[in-house]
């Protein structure tokens, strides 16, 4: 049994969908109804823009959508998951790749949750650091002993959990992590605190969104960074769309549970195509894996 995973924000390169737009009419037909529906001409960026052009988030969100999605689409009939799963935003383009969202549905819930993320992230100062070597359990404890706000953000894979939340907060937790015998405890170059409390105003905002979009049924079951189970009714997923922007992103436990339902192989689409294939390495080095 064969997943697609779809990377989020951080996959990002420069001149990313340049060779999919030169040697593909699907794909110039999509990215130019992209550049429609954003009402800006986002393919000037992707293909030309520098790397600080693509760290924004209103320019990274949907250019590594458009990426995934667009790669998806161009594998026409090859592309037949049994699951689906998308990293942080890779879920929405792991939903549109899977048939339950439009194009152009996935992309202005996109555009959307970038703008308002960028204004959560404006609104109070935040940050988010990586920890390695220590165990989740003990990176969850010491974030509850804080009185800022620090939480469990990303749990990426075994020994890489990332933490999330006000600095002052955060810079404690690096403290104790440290203190406890983390191998390593970095503060991450991030515009803010995603996948913790003080993303409330971005999910407040978007929720409406969400909630007035069509959601059909998926062709295959979807693992969901809030649950990491495999959902495939729809109001389960939308629910669980709306609540992403503040809950960690399960990764660790999407990735086993999807090894212990019968993925026997993942195939990572977009961005460099090696972020999440390495972290299934770290759960079995083993593990058969490609990308598109």
């Amino acid at each position: 049994m064969k997943a697609y995973v779809f990377p989020g924000q951080g996959s990002q390169f420069e001149g990313m969908g340049k060779d999919m737009y030169e040697q593909s009419e699907l794909a110039r037909e999509l990215f130019e109804k992209a550049n429609e529906v954003l009402g800006y001409r986002i393919t000037d960026v992707m293909f030309e823009g520098s790397a600080e052009d693509l760290k924004q988030t209103k320019i990274t969100q949907p250019a590594v959508f458009l990426h995934a999605v667009i790669r998806a689409k161009m594998a026409g009939d090859d592309f037949k998951p049994d699951a689906v799963a998308g990293h942080s935003l890779g879920e929405f383009s792991a939903l549109v790749a899977a048939g339950s969202m439009s194009f152009e549905d996935g992309l202005k819930l996109v555009q959307q949750r970038a703008l308002a993320m960028q204004e959560a992230c404006e609104a109070v100062e935040s940050t988010m650091a990586a920890i390695l070597g220590l165990e989740d359990e003990k990176v969850e404890e010491i974030c509850a002993s804080i009185d800022d706000v620090v939480v469990p953000a990303n749990y990426n894979c075994p020994g890489q959990l990332v933490i999330s939340g006000s600095v002052p907060g955060v810079e404690a937790a690096v403290e104790k992590c440290q203190e406890a015998g983390a191998r390593r405890a970095i503060i991450l170059q991030v515009g803010g605190a995603f996948h913790s409390p003080l993303m409330q105003p971005a999910q407040d905002a978007l929720s409406a969104a969400i909630e007035a979009t069509e959601i059909k049924a998926p062709v295959c079951p979807v693992y969901q960074n809030v649950s990491a189970q495999p959902e495939t009714d729809p109001e389960t997923i939308r629910k669980n769309l709306v609540t992403q922007l503040t809950a960690p992103v399960r990764w660790t436990q999407t990735m086993k549970n999807m090894i212990a339902n019968g993925i026997t192989e993942v195939v990572e689409v977009g961005g460099t195509g090696k972020v999440l294939r390495g972290f299934f390495a770290r759960i079995d080095r083993r593990f058969p894996s490609s990308a598109i």
